[in-house]
């Protein structure tokens, strides 16, 4: 295994397991030199010096870059703690999983992708057919991909599903898929690495945004691909050289930064996320609540069981659209954008895209690190002046 292999590569298992804190605030650093800053500059090289035969890590910028290998090792350490993994940026999030799917399936093969999940699956849906590649899909509620698995090449899971918040169980799935010689990739941008771990509950592909809750500060777009396999990895990461998704080194450079404060930000975020469900289950003018930490949710058994933290997101309807887009307006704390898992909580009138399945006063709201009584008051407020009450 060569010096790039084991720099993307997760560490081998700790004497003294660490906690999440410490282990965000530690992740990917080179070891400590004298007169050199902790988290080295981003690297911007187009190529490196190469001298004689083609040999060592760093050749050419669109294969490999200092500044990726860091954040690689760090994402691995998150994702699988102990594990022998092999971790992929990419430049955002949909570059990861079309590498994922367009590298693994061929002509004749079959996916299964939910038919819940992120908005642009079904643009990845058409581009996939378009190659010959046949696609099933079935909701994320109940197992319900389970019916439509057998003779599938590979298996898509969303779980919590966007903007829907449905789970599913993780293991059980790939104990089915494991049974028919089907690959199992899960997206973990709704939940990033410290809610949940995809790797340990059996999945050969751990795929998200990192422009999301992992970075938290949404001033990037990024994506990554972890899995133990490293022949998988090699056919992830020679997709990524041949189609050219990789992300600038400033971007990886910034993302590295912001992981150090990953466990900082998801507590806030998971207890303002839960604060202000809690307070919307006592509204009679909120229908369709949900928010896996509930545990009136209809996923809170199965979330319980496989993540270790609910994630920011609470979704929720009004009304109709007007009502809804009285509600936004009214936030004063609560930017009106479409991502997620930032450190300013954000919210959106999600049926205003299209695409998603969603009533027209369907609202996905995620929490950011105000504090909890501020936030909560600014989204009852809001409720109230929405309804008239105000």
């Amino acid at each position: 295994m060569n010096d790039l292999d084991n720099a993307a590569t997760g560490p081998a298992a700790e004497a003294e397991p660490l906690g999440d804190g410490t282990r965000a605030v530690r992740a990917g650093l080179p070891e400590p030199v004298k007169n050199e800053p902790p988290l080295p500059g981003p690297v911007f090289a187009a190529h490196f010096h190469l001298p004689g035969d083609v040999e060592g890590p760093y050749t050419y910028g669109r294969d490999t870059n200092p500044t990726w290998t860091l954040l690689e090792r760090a994402i691995g350490e998150l994702e699988a703690p102990g594990q022998e993994v092999q971790t992929i940026v990419f430049a955002s999030g949909m570059a990861a999983v079309s590498a994922v799917l367009l590298s693994q399936a061929r002509t004749g093969d079959t996916v299964v992708l939910p038919d819940d999940g992120y908005q642009a699956l079904p643009l990845v849906r058409e581009q996939l057919e378009a190659y010959g590649i046949r696609v099933r899909t079935a909701p994320t509620g109940d197992d319900a991909q389970l019916a439509v698995l057998g003779g599938a090449r590979l298996l898509w899971i969303e779980t919590p599903s966007n903007p829907g918040l449905d789970v599913c169980d993780v293991r059980r799935l790939v104990e089915a898929a494991r049974a028919g010689g089907t690959l199992v990739a899960v997206d973990n941008t709704l939940a990033t690495p410290l809610g949940q771990r995809p790797l340990e509950l059996g999945a050969d592909f751990s795929v998200a945004s990192g422009t999301k809750g992992l970075t938290g500060h949404g001033d990037l777009l990024l994506g990554y691909v972890v899995c133990r396999s490293p022949e998988l990895a090699a056919r992830v990461r020679q997709w990524r050289k041949v189609v050219g998704a990789i992300p600038g080194p400033m971007e990886v450079w910034l993302a590295h930064r912001s992981l150090a404060t990953i466990q900082l930000r998801a507590q806030r975020q998971w207890t303002n996320a839960l604060a202000v469900a809690e307070a919307l289950a006592d509204r009679t003018d909120v229908t369709g609540l949900r928010y896996p930490g509930l545990p009136a949710d209809p996923s809170h058994k199965t979330a319980a069981r496989q993540m270790r933290g609910f994630g920011s997101v609470v979704s929720f309807t009004l009304a109709d659209r007007a009502h809804a887009e009285r509600f936004m307006a009214a936030l004063r704390l609560v930017e009106d954008a479409t991502s997620f898992g930032g450190v300013r909580s954000t919210a959106e009138r999600r049926g205003r895209w299209g695409g998603d399945a969603v009533a027209e006063g369907f609202i996905r709201f995620s929490a950011g690190a105000e504090d909890t009584e501020d936030l909560v008051s600014d989204v009852l407020r809001a409720l109230d002046s929405a309804g008239g009450k105000g």
